[in-house]
């Protein structure tokens, strides 16, 4: 089991960028591939960006490819999410998820979910 703690999020202006971080608690977290969804008020959760337990390999949804960047450092048990040309559209609350082995592509692939932080771009 594998409990996850977003932090990062906050209130930026369009065009800001910030940086979303996932902490890990266990000492198998190479054993999980990662992911960042997010939830805007009154829709679904919806895939952003995965990564696979080496790192090696990432995707990302097409409304934030270019833009967003996810990568992990295994030997912190840390997962990261820099946001670069922050949209009005983004603002949602970001969750963190993991997934035993296997990569993640949907909601129904993720076995771990943290507790979410919000981002709010103004414009």
């Amino acid at each position: 089991q594998v409990q996850l703690v977003e932090s990062g999020g906050g209130l930026v202006q369009a065009g800001d960028s910030l940086r979303l971080s996932c902490a890990a608690s266990g000492r198998t977290f190479s054993r999980y591939a990662m992911g960042w969804f997010r939830q805007a008020p009154g829709k679904e959760r919806v895939f952003v960006a995965t990564i696979t337990r080496s790192g090696d390999n990432t995707y990302y949804s097409d409304s934030v490819k270019g833009r967003f960047t996810i990568s992990r450092d295994n030997a912190k048990n840390t997962m990261y999410l820099q946001m670069n040309s922050l949209k009005p559209d983004d603002t949602a609350v970001y969750y963190c998820a993991a997934r035993a082995f296997s990569d993640i592509a949907r909601v129904a692939d993720v076995d771990y979910w943290g507790q979410g932080t919000q981002v709010t771009v103004s414009s």
